[in-house]
């Protein structure tokens, strides 16, 4: 017996929660003028790790390009920053600039990390990382590892700068979300997908590996830089080390993890209870950062699919769906299809080398 299918981009439900979501974002907008000062500082850290782990979960769930240096991004984002803003520009031109400038570089390093694959590609991009750490610490601006200082940011009172740091990382956050949710439902973001599970299949049916890889990548670093102007804004203070260190990284891979790779609502998950984990548990030092690490092992090998990935599969759940439900005519579900499709919790296979096109 054959059965008719029809394509559904959208659920009733996904309808509702995206509304939601929306207008949560706009309610956020009146943050400063309802709740007290350190909420309005906790909800900006807040939006530092929700770019922070939707991009590396765009550039890792649904590219398959596994980097353990995006702290590059981050702290040239804000090393960006500290520069245009000396060279006279407003503050927070000189902050949305400077998180833009990550995006530059990406695709200027795009050019030859692009060709490294695997875990060649992973230990690459922290290598790069390192050397451009060491770069930015020999300009006389930063002097060396004691760092500098946002200090246009000094003009304004306490209370206006964190109001306006609050409305800059709330609106990066929102921009680079509905950015990268954009993508993925798009042809690109299909592209991306076929090439995270076989590279030469994509190919062989007419995929840019080339292009569609570079503009993910690029993707990705706009959002850590971003993500990295933001958290300049709000501590003032740039240290190279502190800026450009490997820690980033964990976080994202940790907050990927554990709220699901290769979901879009995962890492938003993940980012809150980072957020919330930290907040109770951050001022145990070392100890700390064994917890996560413990945790971030304990769920790849334990629940690989993370916490929204579960959810997802136990009860069908998509709020904000980036792929195609095949559904039958007559009333029955098909599975997702498409490039919602999760991606393997194996590591992916590493492929011929080949020239970005």
């Amino acid at each position: 017996m054959t059965h008719a299918y029809h394509v559904q981009r959208w659920t009733r439900r996904s309808i509702v929660s995206t509304i939601v979501i929306a207008a949560l974002n706009v309610a956020l907008l009146a943050g400063p003028f309802l709740l007290s000062a350190n909420a309005v500082d906790h909800l900006t850290t807040l939006f530092v790790y929700v770019m922070l782990a939707i991009t590396w979960n765009a550039l890792a769930g649904y590219g398959g390009l596994v980097s353990v240096g995006q702290q590059l991004f981050f702290g040239f984002g804000a090393y960006g920053a500290i520069r245009l803003s000396q060279a006279g520009m407003p503050v927070y031109a000189a902050l949305l600039l400077g998180g833009a400038g990550s995006a530059v570089l990406a695709l200027i390093v795009s050019s030859f990390m692009l060709k490294l694959r695997a875990g060649e590609f992973a230990i690459g991009m922290w290598v790069l990382a390192a050397l451009v750490q060491l770069l930015v610490s020999l300009d006389p601006i930063v002097q060396g590892a004691t760092g500098t200082s946002l200090l246009a940011l000094n003009s304004f009172t306490p209370e206006a700068r964190r109001a306006d740091t609050y409305w800059f990382g709330l609106l990066a956050m929102a921009g680079v979300a509905l950015l990268l949710f954009a993508l993925l439902r798009s042809r690109l973001g299909a592209a991306m997908q076929a090439i995270r599970d076989n590279e030469e299949a994509a190919r062989s049916v007419g995929v840019q590996v080339g292009r569609t890889k570079r503009i993910m990548f690029v993707l990705a670093a706009l959002g850590a830089g971003m993500a990295g102007a933001v958290w300049l804004a709000t501590s003032i203070s740039f240290q190279p080390n502190t800026y450009f260190g490997v820690q980033w990284t964990a976080y994202m891979i940790f907050m990927t993890l554990v709220g699901g790779i290769g979901t879009f609502e995962g890492p938003i998950l993940g980012a809150i209870l980072f957020f919330a984990v930290e907040a109770g548990f951050g001022a145990q030092g070392v100890w700390y950062l064994i917890g996560i690490g413990a945790a971030a092992v304990g769920f790849a090998l334990l629940l690989p699919q993370g916490i929204w990935g579960w959810v997802e599969r136990r009860y069908a759940l998509r709020l904000l769906p980036v792929g195609y439900m095949l559904k039958l005519r007559d009333g029955e579900a098909g599975r997702q299809r498409g490039f919602a499709r999760r991606p393997s919790t194996k590591p992916p296979a590493a492929s011929p080398a080949s020239e970005p096109s």
